[in-house]
This record gives structure tokens, sequence and C-alpha cells, in this order.
């Protein structure tokens, strides 16, 4: 089975090719067959789990890629403790998300095309877990981009959907600079890309290489996990139809920078500095997207900001290293399930109310969809780490570690971490209150099209997974933390999970401190929003702490102002510094095409501007990191 491990790649591979070469013949039955694809990599993934075992990882070469000279780079596949787990997130989240899509996706002309997207991002994401090469990475981690792309822009007759897709693909492009360069200084200095040679010569290069390797790899983490710069694409992707949303913030996309940071513990092990900048990365991140998450009225767009700050918590743990690399695993594996519980529960409420998003025009909801709302319940009282749910078992174990640290460090960073756990208590609160509870404000209203508001539960093909992944947040948590079972088991990937020793707090005091903080924050909420009406119209006088966090905290205008205006300069001059030979080269490709030659310039120019701002964006980021290091 093990040499046959390329067989999870095939399955989706082959569905999205099927799919999307198939055209309308395909359409009867696409569907079927995207889910299929899906269960059959899970079910081949259990196989692997259960009939192996891990304590070393076994490579397998498929056939040589890229045999040229001294770079030899096979497309090799790596099944060891680390990638199985993140195949059965991907492809049991994952297939329970495809048959959630059945339902959501039933009015869907082309929903075909969906599935055909679906699979290629599942495929994609597999290939970038169980590549054996920091090459065979890239490979997925570039599919990954595509397919988000894809199904970002899905409603392509709203132009906001076109311009998240193109934010999410640009963005995400800065990141993949500082990836594609550690590679290439990994080529440079240890002439091989693979895992096994990166690992064991890593430690013969200087300490100044380790550390530049370690942040540009940290870079492209941002970039995929939506961190700290790069993370306001993430809540714009929320365009995409629902089901795509769950499937990037919980079993995909937003993963894989932790899972990158997690593959390439040999490397940080060596550099105290790399672990700092990501350590401070994550603690920056989980608080920025708390905060916002508490100023939105989007459903959808709370949830994304509260994966912004759930990632956050995950980067601040691998950032330990040795102290948090389990940890942090085991905090990804449970999210996968309660966020999307939470993802999928939003849509079938929007699916119940005219894709409605705006939470104000919702409350009373518990009556009308009593299955959504206690499954979206259960997951609500996961993330806000209620006692003995999986979030109390697994953030409270990032948390502790965090003040396990000597310090300043331990009161930063748990400090941190704990202030994070009280207003996720607050914003989640608050999205239960206004949906579920409360006036039924959509009797009073009606939707942008003028219809009318009819709540009703959703079909069993949506909820069905809904009740699956609400047991795996109830449950998922102790199973994987309770005995460091999780931890035992990673062992041979990550390293053995260590125990700080000391600490600026009591470890015994920690959960329950973690527990009266979240609880404040819910009282808050509850005082807010449950005691009183809420209008349906957003109040616009409000103070600035609010109107900032309604702007993203200026992270737009952050990046507006640091990376993409400067670099607009820039390629305009280079652009249109030779305005003959560029756009006479512009037009002679239209001509050729025969389109017209003026829309075409446009697009033509426009990608090069593009693309040359997220290159530069990408060299931007990559020199303030490496000052950063030299001179502190």
């Amino acid at each position: 089975m093990m040499a046959s491990s390329w067989l999870l790649v095939a399955f989706p591979a082959l569905g999205a090719l099927i799919l999307l070469v198939g055209g309308n013949r395909t359409n009867a039955w696409g569907h079927l067959l995207g889910c299929a694809t899906v269960i059959a990599s899970f079910v081949y993934g259990l196989a692997l789990f259960f009939g192996n075992s891990f304590e070393q990882a076994t490579d397998t070469t498929v056939y040589s890629w890229i045999p040229v000279e001294a770079l030899q780079v096979d497309f090799g596949l790596r099944v060891d403790a680390l990638s199985v787990i993140f195949v059965l997130l991907i492809t049991g989240v994952g297939s329970l998300i495809h048959i959630y899509s059945i339902g959501y996706m039933s009015d869907d002309a082309d929903r075909r095309r969906f599935f055909g997207y679906l699979n290629l991002f599942v495929a994609s994401m597999l290939v970038l877990v169980l590549g054996n090469s920091f090459v065979m990475l890239y490979l997925g981690w570039e599919g990954v981009g595509l397919a988000s792309y894809l199904l970002i822009g899905w409603y392509t007759n709203r132009p906001s959907a076109a311009t998240a897709a193109k934010k999410a693909f640009l963005m995400n492009r800065v990141g993949d600079v500082g990836l594609a360069l550690a590679i290439f200084l990994m080529f440079k200095y240890i002439g091989s890309t693979g895992y096994a040679e990166v690992f064991a010569g890593i430690g013969d290069l200087s300490p100044g290489v380790i550390t530049a390797i370690a942040l540009l790899l940290l870079l492209g983490a941002c970039g995929k996990s939506g961190q700290f710069p790069l993370q306001s694409w993430l809540p714009d992707a929320m365009e995409g139809p629902t089901p795509v949303s769950a499937l990037i913030h919980a079993a995909t996309m937003v993963t894989a920078g932790v899972y990158l940071i997690a593959r390439a513990a040999p490397i940080y092990n060596l550099t105290e500095d790399g672990r700092l900048v990501v350590t401070i990365v994550g603690a920056f991140t989980l608080l920025l997207g708390a905060i916002i998450g508490c100023a939105y009225d989007d459903i959808k767009k709370v949830l994304a900001y509260s994966t912004v700050s759930q990632i956050g918590y995950m980067m601040l743990a691998v950032g330990l290293g040795p102290l948090g690399y389990a940890l942090a695993i085991a905090h990804l594996l449970t999210h996968g399930f309660f966020k999307a519980g939470l993802f999928l529960g939003a849509g079938s409420v929007m699916h119940a109310m005219n894709d409605e998003v705006d939470m104000r025009k919702f409350g009373g909801l518990y009556k009308k969809m009593p299955i959504t709302f206690a499954t979206f319940g259960l997951g609500y009282l996961a993330i806000i780490g209620f006692p003995f749910l999986s979030g109390f078992f697994t953030k409270d174990a990032i948390i502790e570690a965090a003040f396990g640290q000597e310090g300043w460090r331990g009161w930063v960073f748990g400090g941190a971490a704990l202030l994070a756990a009280g207003i996720t208590g607050f914003y989640m609160t608050r999205l239960m209150l206004l949906t579920f509870f409360g006036k039924e404000r959509w009797k009073e209203i009606k939707s942008a099209d003028g219809r009318e508001f009819h709540p009703h539960e959703s079909p069993p093909v949506m909820t069905a997974p809904m009740v699956v992944l609400a047991i795996g947040s109830v449950a998922a948590g102790a199973f994987l933390i309770m005995g460091d079972r999780l931890a035992n088991f990673l062992t041979p990937s990550v390293g053995e999970l260590m125990e700080s020793e000391h600490g600026v707090l009591p470890h015994a005091l920690i959960p329950w401190l973690t527990v009266a903080i979240s609880a404040l924050g819910v009282l808050l909420a509850w005082t807010l929003f449950g005691r009183r009406d809420t209008p349906v119209e957003r109040p616009e006088n409000v103070a600035w702490p609010v109107r900032a966090a309604r702007k993203d905290l200026y992270g737009n205008a952050l990046n507006e102002a640091l990376v993409a205006t400067p670099g607009l300069w820039l390629t305009r001059f280079a652009v249109f510094v030779d305005n003959k030979g560029v756009d006479g080269a512009v037009n002679g490709i239209a001509a050729t095409l025969g389109g017209g030659s003026g829309r075409l310039r446009r697009m033509q120019t426009g990608f090069v501007r593009s693309y040359a701002l997220s290159m530069l964006g990408g060299s931007f980021l990559i020199v303030a990191a490496l000052l950063l290091v030299r001179f502190s």
C-alpha cells in the first residue's frame, strides 16, 4: 500500500480531469463522481493509517520529474506520521464538504465544473503534504493557489468575486516569492531540495543562511495561511460559495503554512531568531484577527477573521519549536472539525435566508433550524474553549505553552493568546446571539431582490455532514491531547514534545484562567447584544476603535502604502519607459490573435503590472525581514 500511495493523489486528480474535460456529458453524475473520488482517497488513507507503522518515513519515487544535470527532482511521495495525519484531515473533512455541496449547489447549472475544481483543490493539497521534496511541495502549493483562484471567483457575474479571486492570487504570489527563494538557497548550499538531503545537511550551513531560509519559508507560510502582513486576502475569499470557504479554512489552503513550518522543523530547530519571528507573527495575527472579527456583521467574514486568529494560535505554537509543533497540529485538526462545521452551518443559514449574510437581518433562527442551531452551537462552544470540548484541550494547551516561556516572552506571548481567547468568546457569542436568538428581525424586512424570508431547515444531504463535524468538535480534542496520543504519534516527524519546566504562571492555573477570560467575553457579548434589541441597520456613528476594526485595522491601507503604491510606480516606469517597445509588442500580439487591440493591450499591461507588483511586494518583505534579523 505504501508503494501505491500515489493513488491518494490520483483519485481526486482523475476526478478533476474527467469533470473538467468531459464537459456537459458529465452533468448528470459529475457531483457523484466528485464525491466518490475524495471518499476513495479517504478510505485509502484510513487503510494506510491502520495498516502501517510510521516510526520511519517511507519515500516512494513515481518517476523522474526534473533530471537536469545537478538538479535531480523526482515526482516522489513521503508517507510518514505528519503527512498521513494531513491526508486524513484533507480527505475526511473534504469528503463531508463535497457531500454537503451536492445540496448547496443543487441549483447551479455548472455544478459539475464546481466539483471538478473541488477535486483539483484536494488533489493539489495532497501533493503539497505528500511530496518528498520542497519542489514537490511547491507544485502542490501552486496548484492550491490556482484552485482557490477558480473557486473564490466562481460567481463570475459578481465584480467583487473577480476582485477577491485576483487579490488572493496576487497576495499569495508575494508569499510564494519567499518560498521559491528558500528553495533556491537550499539547492545552492546543499545541492538538493529533497527533505532527507536538506534536513541532513542543514546543520552544516552558517547560522545566517539557516535564518534566511527560515524567514523566507515563513513568508510563504504567511501568504497561504493568511498571517500578517498578508492576511487581507482571506476575508475577501468569502465571495466564493460557502463550501469553498469551508474547504479553504478548515482542510486545505490555510493549513498549508502551518504544515510547512512543522515539516521544516529540523531547520527551525537550528535558528532561535527564525522561531522568534514565527512566534511574533502568530501572536500579533491572533490578536488582529480576533479584534477585527468583533466589528463585522457579515457572518462569513466573522468566521473568516476567526480563522485568521486561530491559525495565529497555530503559528505561535510552531514558533515555540519542540514545545509546540505537536500542539499546533492538534489544534489544526480540531479546528478542521469545528471551523468546517461553523462554515457549513453559516451556509445552511444562508441557504434558508435567500443567501443573506448580514447577521443583523437574522434573529430567532433556532426555532426554524434546530439541527443547524445544535451543530453550529457545538462548534461555537468548541472554538471558545468551553470546558471539555475540543478547543478547551488544544487551544488551552497552546496558551499554556506560551506562558511556559521565560521572562518577557511568557508574559507577551501568553498574554496575547489569553486576551485573544476572551475576544473570541465575545465575537462568537455576538454571532450566536444575532443569528439564532432574540427578535426575528427578518420578519420586518425583505431580501435585496424583494423576496420575503421563509427560513427552514436544510435537507439531510447538508445537515448530515454538519452532524458528523459536530461530533468531532466535541470529542476530537480530548482524544488527541489526553495521554499525549497525537504528540507521541508525531514524534518521528517533528520530534518529541517537550514541556517547559519554568514559566511565568503555574501550569495548573492557566486552563481555568483561560475559561474565566473566555466567560468574561461571553458575558460582555450577552450584556451588549442579548439583553437588548439589535437594529437592522448598522450604526455609523461609532467610536474610533470600531471604525478601525471595520476597516480591517487598516491592513489594506498599510499594504497599499508600503507595497502596492511604490510597486505601481516602479512598474509603470518599467512598462512605459519605452512606450514604443512595450506597447508595440502588446499591439502586435493583439493583432496576431485577431482581438481588439485596445482591450488586449490593457489586459496584457494589467497582467505585467500585477505580476511585477507581487514580485516587488515579496522582495520588499524579504529585505525587511533580513534587515530585522541582521540588526536585531
